[in-house]
C-alpha cells in the first residue's frame, strides 16, 4: 500500500514509494505524480513481485497521432507494447465525409464503433460485395485479404480496430491509391477498358485518409452486383444483445456462434458496477486485449 504525504512544491496527498511496513523512502522528484497515481503497483510493487513480469499496459494517449484531412488514427502494436505479440489495436476518427480509403491486409480486422455513424464497404475474392451503415455499439469484421473502406456519415465517427497480429501496422496496409500510383497508365487503361486520360488526375501516392462529401442514402449508393452479396454478414449489433446480468455488472459476449464471420477474434463488452469485480480467470489458449475508456461509462 502506498503512503501519501506532502511535496516540496506545495502539493499535498502525493504518493511516495513507501510500503506500509516502512520499506522505501520519499520521492521528491523530478517525477510525474499523475502517472504514479495511475500505476500504484509500479511505484509500490507488492512484496511478492520480483519485477520480472513485463509491462502489460500502454495508453493510446502515449502513441503517435497520424493526422490527415478527413480524420486521424493512432495505434498500439508490438512496437509500443512488446508483450502484445498476437493482437494490435488502432483507434481512428473520421470527419463527416472522411474516408479511410479502400485497402486490404493479411490480418483479420475486428471493429467496435465508439461513436457516430459510418458506412463500410467490402468485396470478397468472388466479387461479392457488402455495404452497410453502422452506429455506436456496432461491430464489423473483415476476414484477411478482403478489400474494404470506411466513411464517416453526417456526424463523423470514431472506432476501435483490433487485428490478430501484434506486428500489424495500419500505415503499412495495401491501399488502392498506392497500387494505382505505381502502375503504368497504359496498364490501368487496358485493365479497366477505358482511355488513359481517365487516370490523368489519380493520386501520386497513398491517400490513407482523405476528406470527401458525406455520401447519400444507402439506396442512392447501390452498385451493380452480378455476383451477389457476401454469404455472411460482416456486421453485428452488439448492444442489441441481451446482456448476461450478474451481481457485479453485465457482459455481452460475441464470437463465431452469434457472429459467424468472426472466426479469429471473439470479444466481450463488460460493464462492472462500482465495487464489482471480474473474478480471477485466465485463458489457456489465447491472449486478451482489454480496452478501458470513458466510452464505457453509463
Amino acid at each position: 500500500m502506498m503512503q501519501y504525504g506532502p511535496h516540496p512544491f506545495g502539493m499535498v496527498n502525493v504518493p511516495h514509494p513507501i510500503r506500509k511496513d516502512g520499506a522505501g523512502a520519499t520521492d521528491f522528484g523530478p517525477r510525474d505524480v499523475m502517472r504514479d497515481l495511475e500505476n500504484p503497483d509500479l511505484l509500490v510493487p507488492p512484496a511478492t513481485d520480483a519485477g520480472t513480469v513485463p509491462n502489460l499496459k500502454f495508453s493510446f494517449s502515449d502513441t503517435h497521432m497520424e493526422l490527415s484531412h478527413g480524420g486521424w488514427s493512432r495505434q498500439v502494436t508490438v512496437r509500443q507494447l512488446p508483450i502484445a505479440t498476437s493482437l494490435a489495436g488502432v483507434n481512428m476518427r473520421l470527419t463527416p465525409g472522411g474516408v479511410r480509403e479502400l485497402h486490404w491486409h493479411q490480418q483479420a480486422e475486428w471493429a467496435f464503433m465508439i461513436l457516430g455513424k459510418a458506412r463500410i464497404t467490402a468485396v470478397d475474392q468472388n466479387g461479392r460485395n457488402f455495404i452497410a451503415d453502422v452506429g455506436a455499439g456496432d461491430l464489423w469484421y473483415f476476414p484477411p485479404g478482403i478489400p474494404h473502406s470506411i466513411q464517416g456519415l453526417e456526424e463523423g465517427c470514431e472506432f476501435l480496430l483490433v487485428f490478430d497480429d501484434g506486428s500489424f501496422s495500419d500505415l503499412n496496409t495495401f491501399s488502392i491509391s498506392d497500387w494505382f500510383a505505381h502502375t503504368p497508365r497504359d496498364v490501368l487503361s487496358a485493365n479497366f477498358g477505358v482511355p488513359e486520360t481517365a487516370f490523368a488526375n489519380i493520386p501520386t501516392k497513398q491517400r490513407y485518409i482523405f476528406q470527401a462529401e458525406v455520401p447519400g442514402t444507402m439506396e442512392s449508393q447501390k452498385v451493380p452486383d452480378p455476383y451477389g452479396t457476401v454469404p455472411k454478414t460482416l456486421t453485428h449489433r452488439l448492444l442489441a444483445q441481451n446482456p448476461i446480468r450478474t451481481p457485479g455488472g453485465t457482459v455481452r459476449i460475441v464470437d463465431s456462434t452469434n457472429f459467424p464471420i468472426s472466426t479469429r477474434i471473439a470479444a466481450a463488452l463488460v460493464e462492472i458496477e462500482p465495487g464489482g469485480m471480474r473474478e480471477m480467470h485466465w485463458h489457456p489458449n489465447n491472449d486478451e486485449c482489454s480496452i478501458t475508456s470513458r466510452v464505457w461509462d453509463a
